[in-house]
């Protein structure tokens, strides 16, 4: 076991995988000798040479397009989009052949692709920098979507995505780079890619999360220890699927659910959580499901993102919704009713 950075444990976790199949090869704007925006390939084209760790032009429907082919030729390719916001010229790829090339030959045809796509807000970009396209991906069916929080699933998922036979949407959050922790690099005992973790355990209230607001949850938690609430914050993880039954359990204790994610609330995998979980623990809900997410609008500028994005006292009036306490939102609703 090792300290890394968050970025690290990724480029530790493709230096492995390039390492032990001569199949796996990278693929992006600037990931080879400039070692990506981001520098999370630094330095791995040196060692495998600019065949296995390939620039390519910027055109990212000609990158997915080209690793199909790779995939379908038995490779396992693994695309970079260097922004969340310039996954949009592939979308098509995505959708209609990435995603259905599988069942479109009645299983004749596996496509081992990984796309690794930075994402979220927290750096002061501008919008294409800054944005969080999952649910479009999640509504996708034939694709695997994950979302990784830490160091060490950064490292573990990163290895399994390339090792999977399905299709992956490997989504890092961009503002958790610098992250340190310690990382084991094996796969042995590793929680499967699909699994949810519980990342801190509690009774009164469920609040589930996701890549870069797992480290806010978690602080949640703790500021809402100091008030007597116990918060259970669940790891989601994978997106695509969701682990349902985990959500599940921990609600069934707690009976109170609280989702939140960056991107926007309406059709996110928030409503999707709430609505789910609200039909399977219905008679064990205390309160409705409550969301605290991104604005619905486009990504604002820098100097504002921070009013944009969840942060832990909007979250926390979130819990406070679900345990039925006033909090900051209401109470200025309300003076804003009584000054009117």
């Amino acid at each position: 076991m090792s300290s890394m950075t968050f970025g690290r444990a990724i480029t530790a976790g493709l230096h492995d995988a390039l390492a032990a199949d001569p199949k796996v090869v990278l693929m992006g704007e600037d990931i080879g000798k400039l070692g990506g925006v981001f520098r999370i390939t630094d330095g791995l084209q040196a060692e495998f040479g600019p065949k296995r760790v390939m620039d390519t032009p910027l055109a990212e429907s000609g990158i997915v397009g080209t690793a199909v082919g790779l995939a379908y030729r038995g490779y396992r390719p693994v695309v970079e989009i260097q922004f969340d916001g310039f996954i949009y010229p592939a979308f098509d790829q995505i959708v209609s052949q990435v995603a259905k090339m599988h069942y479109r030959t009645r299983g004749a045809v596996k496509l081992p692709l990984t796309i690794r796509v930075p994402f979220g807000g927290g750096i002061g970009s501008p919008e294409h920098h800054s944005e969080s396209p999952e649910a479009y991906f999640t509504h996708t069916s034939g694709l695997r979507v994950v979302s990784v929080s830490n160091p060490q699933d950064a490292y573990t998922m990163i290895r399994q995505a390339i090792a999977s036979d399905d299709p992956v949407l490997y989504f890092e959050p961009k503002r958790r780079y610098h992250t340190k922790g310690n990382v084991e690099q094996t796969l042995e005992g590793a929680l499967p890619m699909g699994s949810a973790r519980v990342a801190a355990p509690g009774t009164d209230v469920t609040l589930v999360a996701y890549g870069p607001l797992v480290m806010t949850a978690l602080d949640t938690a703790t500021a809402a220890g100091d008030e007597g609430i116990s918060v259970e914050v669940i790891d989601l993880r994978s997106l695509a699927p969701v682990d349902y039954d985990a959500v599940e359990a921990s609600v069934r204790k707690t009976g109170r659910l609280v989702v939140t994610h960056e991107a926007a609330q309406s059709g996110g995998l928030g409503a999707e959580i709430a609505a789910s979980i609200t039909e399977r623990c219905f008679d064990f809900l205390e309160h409705a499901p409550v969301r605290v997410t991104g604005f619905d609008i486009p990504y604002p500028p820098a100097r504002l993102e921070k009013h944009h994005l969840p942060d832990l006292d909007r979250i926390l009036d979130g819990v406070d919704r679900v345990m039925r306490r006033p909090n900051s939102l209401e109470t200025a609703a309300v003076l804003e009713g009584v000054r009117g």
